[in-house]
């Protein structure tokens, strides 16, 4: 076979594989950055804000460069994750006040918000303070909608003191969650979390909120 004739048996057999349609493409895409946003949260998780890229491709099964296309460097990449944690502090909120009572609620979402804090050697704290990095949507506020979600039904039933606000307990956990970036296990920031959640108890015959 002569090099025009492989030449035009390689094109006649391209041309016979049909180009993937638009809607195949954008489903693989979001495949590979559900991917990638697993992978890094394992790695974050492990190695710290400073762990590598390149072992977060691996572990997506992409190279670097699908990896650079979803994300063009390590702040888009761990504002991504904060991003989503916090949006679905917000749906826990929701959801915890449909199947808790007013005190679980309240315990089991501000645990998940210490868990929240901590991500990361304390990445997701400048979520929740409001610090200048552009999320693309107001976390700071998100958090604490979702705070007062869980305190205020509390209040309402009259298990939470009226004289704490939601900004008091997030800046609380916040506070923890900076104390304890070095301890490696839940023991003391969940003690901590404890002590915070106890002090916002209401007395015995307290009247409930309006």
């Amino acid at each position: 076979m002569t090099k025009r004739d492989q030449a035009e048996d390689s094109t006649d057999t391209a041309a016979s594989v049909p180009p993937p349609t638009p809607v195949a493409s954008r489903a693989d895409a979001r495949v590979n950055r559900e991917r990638i946003l697993t992978a890094a949260r394992e790695v974050f998780s492990e190695s710290g804000p400073e762990a590598s890229l390149n072992e977060i491709a691996r572990r997506a099964a992409v190279g670097p460069g699908t990896l650079y296309r979803h994300f063009p460097n390590r702040q888009a990449l761990m504002v991504a994750i904060v991003k989503d944690r916090v949006t679905a502090l917000s749906r826990l909120a929701d959801a915890l006040c449909e199947s808790h009572t007013p005190d679980d609620a309240l315990a089991a979402w501000f645990a998940a918000l210490l868990a929240h804090a901590r991500l990361h050697q304390g990445m997701g704290v400048v979520a929740m303070l409001g610090e200048t990095v552009d999320f693309g949507i107001d976390c700071h506020r998100i958090v604490l909608d979702a705070a007062d979600t869980v305190l205020s039904r509390a209040q309402r039933e009259g298990t939470a003191r009226t004289d704490v606000d939601a900004g008091d307990l997030v800046q609380l956990v916040a506070g923890i969650a900076l104390a304890t970036t070095r301890d490696d296990g839940p023991s003391r920031p969940e003690r901590l979390l404890g002590l915070v959640l106890d002090s916002a108890h209401a007395a015995a015959g307290t009247t409930p909120a309006p």
